[in-house]
């Protein structure tokens, strides 16, 4: 497995027109491996995201891919061709540090929605909305969403001082965007926060396979970082 990161200048149109739909964003990542590249194995597969470091700190587009890409068609569309290209790690060496009992600081990107089984109480479903999914709107749902997910991923969120869930959760939007001929409506949030490692496999795969719904459009890359005495990424 690889992670690689690309600086994105938004400056540039074509750098807007890739930061303003997933659906282009996801196209233009496929394009950095060949028709015959292997996209998904027993280890992982391709995930990405979008990283936007506040006013003054760009956006950086982060993809985990099961083979090396080349994102020279990114860079001269949407970055610096003549200053900067992109970072590529192997990323096993990650992987194989990680163990049981382990604190990192994580930062996901993901869709949190459910499978609607009830709709607020009604008892008639003319509608057909049991079975759709829809993508949960409050911060605390989307937060109780992660923690849900947590031990099946092989980690647990640590708590605060208060004994609350020491996660942030931000950048919730409800994004919506053209694919071919129809309109498609994500509901998204970032997740920043600390988590103890509980299973080693289990939290292997998450880094890998990604966590919930919407992988092809910028959701479920989970990153970790060691943890700092200020906590911070």
């Amino acid at each position: 497995m690889f992670i690689s990161r690309i600086p994105l200048n938004k400056v540039r149109y074509g750098a807007r027109q890739l930061i303003g739909s997933p659906y282009k964003l996801h196209a233009a990542v496929e394009a950095a491996f060949p028709p015959d590249a292997v996209r998904r194995t027993d280890d992982g597969r391709i995930l990405w995201r979008l990283d936007s470091l506040g006013q003054d700190g760009g956006v950086w587009l982060y993809v985990v891919s099961p083979q090396k890409p080349d994102f020279t068609h990114i860079v001269e569309q949407a970055g610096w061709p003549m200053h900067a290209e992109w970072e590529t790690k192997n990323y096993d060496a990650l992987l194989d540090r990680v163990t049981k009992g382990q604190q990192w600081h994580f930062k996901l990107r993901a869709n949190p929605a459910r499978k609607a089984g009830v709709d607020k109480g009604r008892r008639h479903r003319s509608d057909g909305i049991v079975g759709k999914v829809q993508g949960h709107v409050t911060a605390s749902q989307q937060l109780q969403w992660l923690v849900d997910r947590s031990v099946v991923h092989g980690f647990r969120i640590l708590e605060d001082e208060y004994g609350q869930p020491n996660v942030v959760v931000k950048e919730r939007h409800k994004e919506q965007f053209k694919r071919g001929g129809a309109t498609v409506t994500l509901v998204t949030a970032v997740f920043e926060g600390r988590l103890e490692v509980i299973d080693t496999k289990l939290f292997r795969d998450a880094l890998c396979e990604g966590i919930g719904r919407a992988k092809g459009f910028g959701c479920g890359l989970l990153t970790i970082a060691p943890e700092t005495r200020s906590n911070a990424e």
